[in-house]
């Protein structure tokens, strides 16, 4: 039976050949449902447990609970050699390697097996955050955090396994009150904290081919943000491993990754400039055509991440895991 190329072994495929966008024109796509389980230990985690800190310093207590996890994307594919396409979803290769957003965009491949894929992120910046997460002995009130991301990756460059990865973001805080519960901080200092910012995110990677069935994926990243606050502004430098495994209906992908960041201005009241280290696990399993019903895989994710700060208050573990079902068209 032919197994349809699905959540992870599109990831494999695109690394080995220069196929086509689609073996088909017009329309494509999956779409998945699943469930599971979440973890985590952050002071900026705005779920309702976490109303009320009592310091400034480490977070104490973890908040877990289950979670419903939609995945999907549609695309239309057209053009000479079916080298154009549309399209909108969840990307399959950033799901493999644990990036879970929302994108827009256009692809375009050249003859030499180039892509050139122009996106929209409308929702990866968007959420709740606390207006004053420094708030301490009474309830925190969270305020809307919105913004957007413009993606353009270039993959196969001239013809190679070499590709890049860019994308400007920009972040807006509606209600911002970082440091206003703290009268003794100074106009400038509370100015410092403030976290509308603008950004510049890069990152680079080689697909290496050890076998027709599995690829190995080293990727090197770069991160510039430039706040309002001083204190929120940072240069990031990260590293990932991804391995990529098919076998028959088998499909794995294992990722890891160190990230670390260094903030421009002193942290009011510490004398020091925030330092972050982030480590981070993914894994992401699929088994296809199960029970023998064409389109249909078993999914599931896990995913582990750690960031170190040396301002305890900044400390952060997440763990996530679910299990769900595929289905392709």
């Amino acid at each position: 039976m032919k197994l349809q190329y699905s959540l992870l072994a599109l990831a494999i495929v695109s690394g080995s050949s220069f196929a086509q966008l689609s073996d088909t024109a017009g329309f494509s796509g999956e779409v998945s449902i699943s469930t599971g389980f979440y973890s985590t230990e952050s002071n900026l985690n705005t779920n309702d447990d976490n109303k009320k800190i009592d310091d400034l310093g480490a977070p104490s207590d973890s908040v877990s609970g289950a979670l419903i996890l939609p995945l999907g994307n549609v695309a239309y594919t057209f053009g000479n050699g079916l080298n154009q396409q549309f399209y909108a979803g969840t990307s399959r290769e950033d799901i493999a390697t644990g990036t879970l957003a929302f994108e827009l965009g256009y692809k375009y491949q050249l003859a030499s097996g180039m892509i050139i894929n122009a996106s929209m992120l409308p929702t990866i910046m968007s959420g709740e955050v606390w207006a004053d997460p420094f708030a301490t002995g009474t309830d925190r009130k969270t305020t809307d955090e919105d913004g957007n991301a413009y993606r353009l990756k270039v993959e196969n460059i001239a013809g190679s396994k070499f590709s890049v990865d860019m994308a400007y973001a920009i972040k807006d805080i509606e209600n911002e009150q970082s440091g206003v519960s703290h009268p003794d901080l100074s106009s400038s200092e509370l100015n410092s904290l403030r976290r509308d910012s603008k950004g510049f995110i890069f990152k680079t990677d080689y697909k290496l081919a050890l076998d027709q069935h599995t690829i190995l994926t080293p990727r090197l990243s770069y991160t510039n943000i430039d706040a309002d606050g001083d204190v929120n502004s940072f240069t990031g430098y990260g590293v990932e491993l991804s391995y990529f495994k098919l076998m028959e209906r088998h499909q794995l992908a294992l990722t890891g990754g160190f990230k670390t960041r260094d903030y421009d201005a002193n942290f009011p009241g510490t004398g020091k400039a925030r330092q972050d280290d982030e480590f981070s696990l993914f894994a992401a399993y699929e088994y296809a055509n199960i029970m023998d019903w064409q389109d249909w895989s078993l999914i599931s994710l896990v995913g582990f991440t750690n960031s170190d700060s040396n301002i305890d208050f900044y400390d952060r573990t997440d763990y996530i895991m679910s299990v769900g079902m595929n289905y392709h068209f």
